[in-house]
C-alpha cells in the first residue's frame, strides 16, 4: 500500500510539472502571437505612410505643374484654402487650451 502511496505522489510531482511547463508553452505562444500581430500592425502603417507620401508627391507636382502654367486663380485658391485650414486649426487649439 506505501509503494502505492508513493507512486501516486511521483505521478502527481510529475503532474505538476508538466502543468506548469504547459502553462510556460501557452504563455510563449501568445506572446509570440501577439509579436506577429503587432508586426503586422507596424507593416499596414508602413504601407500606409507610404501612400501618403507618394499622394503628397504626385499632389506637389500637380500643384508645381498649375503654378509653372500660370493659373492664377487656381494658385490663389489652394492659398486660401491652406491659409484658412491653418487658422482653422490655430482657432482650435487656442479654443482646446
Amino acid at each position: 500500500m506505501s509503494d502505492a502511496y508513493e507512486r501516486e505522489q511521483q505521478n502527481n510531482a510529475l503532474l505538476s510539472g508538466l502543468s506548469s511547463k504547459v502553462s510556460a508553452l501557452r504563455s510563449v505562444t501568445i506572446d509570440i502571437h501577439d509579436h506577429a500581430r503587432d508586426h503586422d500592425t507596424i507593416d499596414h502603417s508602413n504601407e500606409v505612410f507610404s501612400s501618403f507620401s507618394s499622394n503628397l508627391k504626385g499632389s506637389a507636382s500637380r500643384l508645381t505643374r498649375m503654378a509653372k502654367q500660370g493659373d492664377t486663380v487656381a494658385v490663389l485658391k489652394v492659398a486660401g484654402i491652406c491659409i484658412g485650414v491653418v487658422l482653422f486649426f490655430y482657432i482650435l487649439i487656442g479654443w482646446i487650451f
